[in-house]
């Protein structure tokens, strides 16, 4: 263990100068290519968030005051921070390494992140009773990287309220080498975005080269939910740098059995855990690697009778029983929905669900204030008696089991028309549920109006390739992003995908 004494604080400089306009060259390109960066990744977890990326220099000595460099404009005071540097260093002298040491690592490379842990935690107490006065905002800051006599902190702020929505497992918890393990996707999220930041400020040129690569975003997802998994995994007792759950549960979804899609629940709990029942076991348990096994097992499984598994093996049927106490954290689900999708549950809590290989949050299947907004936003339309009936019209298609593709515009007549060739045209009538739920049984989209009158179904869209598609999301969700985006009319479209999700897409962003 290190000393005290291997670290004497800086003497305190008599004169304070005015801070340098640029403390290195390319400050301002890193915070456009962070921001970037961090929209595209937080977007495609929940578009509410609003991501904002600042940069914080803090002096490792005093000669210059600690301020906001990147925007100049942001209403974080510089002030607040100014004994950040000098916290950080008491936290270093005063508290013990918090873990075990390694005989590979250099005492110097430990004093090193030992004083990060300790300036990054003073920076996120500053944020935390800032952002307690505001309460709009919530501020993460990222690891210190020491650039021309500065310690230079990516901090990202999110929105709160969206933030909060989502449900976590309990924080504190880290791997063997001292990196935390991630209480949530968003969280995972975070970790895998400031992991990005630090690689770039760290290189020769700092920043020079960050940028936002075509699927960027969808790569640092993918990684932040192999991050998330790796809790449960420890949770189980199992070794999350050997354990590959969301790798595992990507590929058991994605088989079929005999043309079907995997349907069921496993459930990951340690044998013998106090809220199992065992219905009958297997004499050689099947490891969950053998994918194909795994998923013929799988075919057993009914709405109360699941795979049973301790992480690396399917041991036998049962169910859950009993109270389960929540602060355990020790019973997890994986909810297979159907082919490639399956949801990760604690406590009757969606954590996250995985859709092709790709991680999201548990957003809500259809949300009727943001549905009402984007009817406002899109048309102007605040009428509550024609906002009910199209959210009538809107919920029973939801509920199509094979998914749907409603398209809202206000040139419905004419745009029914136009593709006359590619649609079945109907007599003009006023959609409602019931006639909803015939006209949404067959593949194409169904066209209205905002006055929730129809003119055709089994609409084939047309549109042009904005360079906004998601390759993860089906042929529906992909077709409505492009005629909504090459719609000369005001439109929205709602996507209703065959595992559950719904979009609402509009032509008109905020």
């Amino acid at each position: 263990m290190l000393s005290a004494c291997s670290i004497v604080a800086p003497k305190k400089s008599a004169v304070t100068l005015s801070p340098p306009a640029q403390i290195w060259p390319h400050q301002t390109r890193y915070r456009e290519g962070a921001q970037a960066l961090a929209v595209d990744l937080f977007d495609a977890l929940d578009d509410d968030l609003k991501p904002f990326v600042l940069l914080l220099a803090l002096p490792a000595d005093d000669s210059h005051p600690a301020r906001c460099i990147e925007p100049t404009d942001t209403s974080l005071p510089g002030a607040a921070f100014s004994d950040a540097v000098a916290r950080g260093r008491v936290k270093q002298l005063t508290t013990p390494w918090p873990f075990r040491d390694r005989d590979d690592v250099p005492a110097a490379a430990i004093r090193r992140k030992h004083q990060g842990i300790g300036i990054r935690d003073a920076v996120q107490e500053t944020l935390d009773a800032l952002d307690e006065q505001q309460g709009n905002y919530v501020h993460f800051a990222g690891w210190p990287v020491e650039i021309n006599g500065y310690f230079v902190v990516t901090v990202l702020r999110l929105l709160r309220k969206p933030l909060k929505a989502y449900p976590s497992l309990q924080p504190a918890r880290y791997y063997t080498d001292g990196k935390p393990l991630a209480p949530s996707l968003l969280l995972a999220a975070m970790y895998r975005f400031n992991e990005e930041g630090v690689k770039a400020l760290s290189e020769p040129e700092p920043g020079a080269s960050i940028f936002v690569r075509p699927r960027e975003s969808e790569e640092l997802l993918r990684a932040a939910g192999k991050t998330f998994l790796d809790t449960p995994a420890q949770a189980l007792g199992l070794d999350p740098a050997t354990t590959k759950l969301f790798a595992t549960c990507n590929t058991i979804s994605s088989l079929r059995y005999e043309g079907a899609e995997g349907v069921g629940k496993l459930l990951l709990a340690r044998r013998g855990h106090p809220n199992i029942e065992e219905i009958f076991a297997l004499t050689c348990p099947t490891e969950l690697t053998d994918y194909r096994a795994v998923r013929k097992l799988l075919e057993m499984a009914t709405p109360d009778v699941h795979l049973l598994s301790d992480g690396e093996n399917v041991y036998a049927l049962g169910r859950q029983v009993g109270h389960y106490d929540a602060v355990r954290e020790d019973l997890f689900v994986i909810n297979f929905v159907t082919h490639y999708a399956w949801e990760l549950q604690h406590a009757s809590h969606v954590l996250m669900r995985s859709h092709y290989g790709l991680p999201g949050l548990p957003r809500p299947r259809l949300s009727r204030t943001a549905f009402r907004k984007a009817l406002k936003r899109t048309f102007s339309l605040a009428d509550a008696p024609k906002v009910e009936r199209l959210w009538d019209v809107v919920l029973e298609a939801s509920r199509q089991k094979h998914g749907t593709l409603l398209v809202i515009t206000t040139e419905a007549l004419a745009e029914a028309d136009r593709l006359k060739l590619q649609c079945t045209l109907i007599e003009p009538v006023p959609l409602t549920p019931l006639i909803t739920r015939l006209v949404t049984s067959i593949d194409g989209a169904v066209l209205l109006d905002p006055d929730g009158y129809c003119y055709s179904i089994g609409v084939i869209l047309d549109g042009r390739a904005s360079g906004r598609g998601d390759g993860t999301r089906g042929a529906r969700y992909n077709s409505a992003l492009r005629y909504i985006e090459s719609s000369a009319y005001p439109c929205l479209a709602v996507v209703v995908s065959e595992d559950g999700m719904v979009d609402v897409l509009t032509s008109v962003r905020e």
